[in-house]
C-alpha cells in the first residue's frame, strides 16, 4: 500500500507518487522508467545464471569460493556486502565470468571529427568497441579460453582489474547500474554458494557475446550443505 504521507520506500513508490503530483506524464516517459527498473534486474539475473553455469563446469572454483565464504562468516551467519573486500577470490569469479561472457558493450557516436591511429572518423561516427577481441585474445590474457579467476588477483591477493577490461564500457557513459550488477550478484553467489553444492542437471553450453539467458537456460541442482544447516 502507498503511504502518501510517509517518505518513499523504494523506485515503484516514488513513481506513483509523482504520477499522482503529474498526471500529463507521458506514458513514453513511464515505459522509459520500467525499461530502466527491469534492466537492472535482469541485468543481475543474467550474470548470477552464467556465473553458476561457470561454477559447475569448474566445481573446483566452487569449492574456493565456499571456503572463503566460510572463513569469513565462520559459518554462524549469512554473507553481507561489508564482506565483499574480504572474499577476493569471489568478486574475481563474477569477474572472470564477465570476461568469458563478452557482452557487446553499448555503443558511442563521436561529438566531433577526429583522427584515430591514422583512420578519419567522422563527426557523428557509431563507434564500437570489438570487446569480445579484449576479453579473448593472447595478447591481453594468459590462456585466455580457460576459466582462471586468479587472473584478476594480485600476488597479495587483491582484486585488480586490467585497463583492457571494461564490462561495463568506460569514460562518461559507462554503465550508470554497473555497482548495482557487482554488489547484488556478489551477494547473491556468496549465499547460494554458502548455503547449496550446486551441480549440473543437464547440458551446459555457454555461447559467448551473450549475457540475456532466457529462464529456463540451466538446469541445476541444489543440495544444502550440513556446514550450514545451523542457521537458515
Amino acid at each position: 500500500s502507498l503511504d502518501h504521507h510517509a517518505p518513499p520506500r523504494d523506485f515503484t513508490d516514488a513513481l506513483l507518487l509523482h504520477l499522482e503530483e503529474d498526471p500529463n506524464m507521458s506514458w513514453q516517459h513511464i515505459i522509459f522508467e520500467l525499461e530502466d527498473f527491469i534492466g537492472g534486474h535482469s541485468a543481475i539475473g543474467n550474470l548470477v545464471m552464467m556465473t553458476l553455469a561457470a561454477l559447475v563446469q569448474y566445481p573446483e572454483v566452487a569449492k574456493k569460493v565456499q571456503q572463503e565464504v566460510d572463513e569469513v562468516t565462520n559459518t554462524t551467519r549469512e554473507p553481507s556486502l561489508l564482506d565483499k573486500t574480504s572474499m577476493p577470490y569471489t568478486e574475481a569469479v563474477i569477474w572472470e565470468t564477465l570476461r568469458k561472457a563478452s557482452s557487446p558493450i553499448v555503443p558511442h557516436v563521436a561529438s566531433t571529427d577526429t583522427d584515430l591511429f591514422g583512420y578519419n572518423v567522422p563527426k557523428g561516427t557509431m563507434i564500437f568497441i570489438n570487446n569480445y577481441e579484449l576479453n579473448a585474445s593472447c595478447d591481453y590474457w594468459r590462456s585466455p579460453n580457460e576459466f582462471l579467476p586468479e587472473r584478476f588477483l594480485s600476488a597479495k591477493g587483491h582484486v585488480v582489474k586490467p585497463n583492457h577490461f571494461i564490462p561495463f564500457s568506460t569514460g562518461k557513459r559507462t554503465c550508470i547500474g554497473q555497482r548495482l550488477v557487482q554488489c547484488y550478484s556478489f551477494i547473491i553467489l556468496a549465499t547460494l554458494l554458502q548455503k547449496y553444492d550446486i551441480k549440473a542437471g543437464g547440458d551446459i553450453n555457454i555461447k559467448p557475446g551473450c549475457v540475456a539467458v532466457p529462464p529456463d537456460c540451466f538446469k541445476l541442482i541444489l543440495t544444502p550443505r550440513s556446514s550450514t544447516s545451523a542457521f537458515k
